[in-house]
């Protein structure tokens, strides 16, 4: 049986960029996103994966703090493709988005998993959608990768589900797999230049592409990235780098 929506008391609601007051981090940390070019090994930034406990914890706190973390691929020649996490969604069993919220089927039983593993679907019959499960076993949960920055790529490669599934070269087959550098596909912590990260500079707002639980504001992307799939009204992109 499906329990009622929590409150949540911390929710900053959509708001225009102006009424977003506080620190933020400056455009000159994308530095990081012109460390290497794509597919370039850069082990210090990628050594070292989040940790299960990570993802066991509810939708709605793990999706804001996977921004600024790293999706990391390695690929067949052994050198690493990787990008910087700007835009999550956060999904859970309660609400009616949630591909868990009417029945458990052999096509979601990876949503109702342990924590900590790829949750694969595809979208319209054509579109892989990447995600990772989280909370607890038994419980359909689950945070949505919307978009990646890739370093040395256009900046809007990855900007949307469906294009990073394919920049990734992620499809079902990667289901049910381990978040792991064992398993060659992984989530690595953010790194020292995005350690600063704050609330303040995530914009909190609904999701998108739903056609129920509009209403939930459980999607957050960096404001200061160019790789956001779409933003909200009113909040600008940030001016190109200047080359």
């Amino acid at each position: 049986t499906n329990k009622p929506l929590p409150k949540i008391s911390t929710v900053a609601r959509e708001k225009p960029a102006e009424c977003m007051a506080g620190p933020s981090l400056d455009i000159k940390d994308f530095s990081l996103l012109a460390a290497a070019p794509c597919g370039e090994q850069h082990v210090d930034l990628v050594v070292n994966s989040l940790p299960r406990a990570f993802f066991a914890r509810p939708a709605e706190v793990v999706a804001p703090e996977l921004i600024g973390c790293l999706l990391v691929k390695r690929q067949a020649s052994g050198e690493l493709l990787w990008g910087v996490i700007v835009e999550t969604e956060a999904y859970s069993q309660e609400e009616p988005a949630c591909h868990g919220y009417r029945r458990r089927t052999p096509s979601n039983e990876t949503l109702f998993g342990e924590p900590g593993r790829f949750y694969v679907y595809v979208s319209y019959g054509i579109h892989h959608c990447v995600n990772v499960v989280t909370h607890k076993p038994n419980w359909a949960n689950g945070v949505l990768l919307r978009a990646v920055a890739i370093p040395g790529k256009p900046e809007r490669l990855a900007a949307g589900p469906a294009l990073l599934a394919r920049c990734f070269g992620i499809d079902r087959t990667h289901d049910a797999q381990l978040v792991h550098p064992d398993r060659g596909l992984f989530i690595a912590p953010r790194p020292s230049e995005l350690a600063n990260l704050a609330a303040a500079d995530l914009m909190q707002t609904s999701r998108i592409g739903i056609s129920q639980g509009q209403d939930i504001p459980w999607r957050w992307y960096w404001r200061a990235s160019r790789s956001v799939s779409r933003r909200v009204r009113g909040d600008r992109p940030p001016p190109a780098p200047v080359p």
